[in-house]
């Protein structure tokens, strides 16, 4: 099967579920808090993780499963796993330096995109 074709099809059901999983979770808490994107975002990096050993790490890695268990699923249900991976995984093989900015750039860069993106939006 074509490779983007499983990736589109993973992230349709991955959307879905991070939609599903997220709303119910803060509709029965009704916090103010986003629990529900938290641990959508706790339980993606988990089962990014447990994916990589299965279809990566341990084994050649399976393409098409990886396209779409790993980039397609995960990365629909969040990003954040994808972020996580190949943070720890630059850690793993003691690319520290890389792993660190990796958290420092992309979660700076990330706020201040939003924040930028916002203020923009309200003055057109």
């Amino acid at each position: 099967m074509n490779m983007i074709l499983l990736v589109a099809l993973g992230g349709a059901v991955g959307s879905i579920a991070r939609y599903l999983m997220a709303s119910s979770l803060q509709t029965a808490t009704g916090w103010n808090f986003p629990i529900g994107t938290v641990l959508v975002n706790i339980l993606g990096c988990f089962l990014i993780g447990i994916l990589y050993v299965l279809l990566v790490a341990r084994h050649d890695p399976k393409h098409e499963l990886r396209a779409l268990l790993i980039v397609g699923v995960m990365g629909g249900f969040t990003t954040f796993s994808s972020f996580s991976l190949e943070t720890v995984t630059m850690a793993m093989n003691g690319h520290y330096a890389g792993a660190t900015l990796n958290v420092v750039v992309s979660v700076a860069a990330c706020l201040a995109g939003t924040t930028l993106g916002i203020a923009l939006a309200r003055i057109t």
